[in-house]
């Protein structure tokens, strides 16, 4: 990837939040990762966090850190030259990967309520989501990521509706291969999944100084929720 090319990325992601990018991973790379995902997730899984916070959020996700369980397939990911060279130029020198989150919903679940991944009030303190999708997310499987453009520059998400439709909300159906880049300050949700199974990979990416338990806190429409201590911060 030519670095002028890299510099307009980076300039695009800044200007909206995000920024979408088919076909950045070979075809067969992507194959291999879901078939390890699918496998892992044969035994039906179960939700991590307690039935409070998923009713609240409506984020019925299920994570799993295949790095830490010693999976080093996704480590092809992380090191693929193009990805580390666009993340530089977004974060700057000197930037910090953190483990890679499978994120698997269940056929028929609602997806994900609007939320900010960190709380915005400095604005220079957030995380990167480096979004790989394995699989074709379309209207068969449902599952499309909505995001609120600009809405990283907005400060705090507001109050309202969990899956309230905006008018400049963009609607994205990554297909495998895809990068999608959101800023942790961008509002963004994703919609009810249909009747199979859909997954996405977060490679999240930190800059400089920016502490490693930076999206500890997520924030919701109608709360601040604490992860590391299943804990509701604020009801809004």
């Amino acid at each position: 990837m030519h670095h002028d090319t890299i510099e307009a990325i980076a300039e695009e992601f800044w200007q909206q939040g995000f920024v979408a990018l088919p076909n950045f991973f070979e075809s067969q790379v992507m194959q291999q990762l879901h078939s390890i995902i699918l496998e892992h997730f044969s035994d039906s899984p179960q939700y991590l966090h307690d039935a409070d916070f998923i009713e609240k959020s409506k984020a019925e996700v299920i994570p799993w850190f295949p790095q830490s369980d010693g999976i080093t397939q996704f480590d092809k990911i992380e090191q693929n030259s193009q990805l580390k060279s666009l993340t530089e130029e977004i974060l700057g020198a000197d930037w910090k990967t953190q483990q890679c989150m499978v994120m698997l919903s269940k056929p028929q679940s609602k997806g994900q309520a609007w939320h900010q991944d960190c709380p915005p009030e400095d604005q220079q303190s957030f995380n990167l989501n480096r979004l790989v999708y394995t699989m074709d997310v379309n209207d068969e499987v449902g599952g499309h990521v909505v995001i609120k453009p600009k809405s990283h520059l907005s400060g705090e998400i507001t109050t309202g509706e969990l899956f309230e439709d905006f008018e400049d909300q963009v609607v994205l159906a990554p297909k495998a291969g895809t990068l999608v880049l959101i800023h942790g300050h961008c509002w963004h949700r994703v919609k009810p999944v249909n009747n199979q199974s859909r997954v996405s990979t977060n490679f999240r990416a930190i800059p400089k100084g920016i502490p490693e338990g930076i999206t500890d806190i997520c924030v919701y429409r109608n709360m601040r929720y604490q992860f590391s201590t299943s804990t509701m911060l604020v009801e809004r």
